[in-house]
Order: C-alpha cells, then sequence, then structure tokens
C-alpha cells in the first residue's frame, strides 16, 4: 500500500511551464496505475492522463499534446510536465494510484490511493 504526496504547484503566466511530482511511499508502487486529476473551483474533478505500470500514457484531450506524464518505478515518483499552460488550467492537481488493468481514463472512483494535491494558477 502506497502513500502519495505532491508537489511543485506554483503560480504562473500564461504560455509558462511547470513540473509536478508525485512521490509515493510504500511498497508496490510499481504495480499501480498511476493517474493525475485537477479540480477547478466550482467543478467536478476530472482525470486528465493515466500512465500503465510499463509506462504507456493516455492524456485528456484538454491537455493533449501539452502535458506530459512519466514515471519511475525504481524511485517510486510519477511527473506531470506541463508546457503552454493557460488560465483554464488553473486548479488543484492531485495525483492517484489504482489497479490495473491501465484502460482508458478511468474515473476516480477506481482509485483507492490519493494525494493531498497541490494548486496550480496560472495568470493571463
Amino acid at each position: 500500500h502506497v502513500q502519495l504526496v505532491e508537489s511543485g504547484g506554483d503560480s504562473v503566466q500564461a504560455g509558462g511551464s511547470l513540473k509536478l511530482s508525485c512521490a509515493a511511499s510504500g511498497a508496490g508502487f510499481y504495480v499501480y496505475c498511476m493517474a493525475w486529476f485537477r479540480q477547478a473551483p466550482g467543478q467536478e474533478r476530472e482525470a486528465i492522463g493515466v500512465i500503465s505500470t510499463a509506462g504507456s500514457a493516455i492524456y485528456a484531450d484538454s491537455v493533449k499534446g501539452r502535458f506530459t506524464i512519466s514515471r519511475s518505478n525504481a524511485g517510486k515518483v510519477m511527473w506531470l510536465q506541463m508546457n503552454n499552460l493557460t488560465p483554464d488550467d488553473t486548479a488543484m492537481y492531485y495525483c492517484a494510484a489504482g489497479r490495473p488493468p491501465c484502460t482508458g481514463l478511468r474515473s476516480q472512483e477506481m482509485y483507492s490511493v490519493w494525494g493531498q494535491g497541490t494548486q496550480v494558477t496560472v495568470s493571463s
């Protein structure tokens, strides 16, 4: 069972970049599907990307081509590289872990472990 801690959130201007990290503690990180979600004020939490245990990632249309998810099973860490940020990307960002199969942008109910979140604010 793992525990997750996000870091890297900040305030940036539109067009800028940020890299978020999700560090895991505990055993078994490598068996988990890992995902990034975000939640803006007054909106539902949305999945923005999932990465399989082998490192294959898929993305929501809203971030495809701008965001990249990667992971290191040896280092027990996942990253979210965010480029060309817009004010619409302003949200609390969460990482989550769930059991395979890692098929599609699964709903949040499929993830059993969550981090506490890290805030990303993009100004125009």
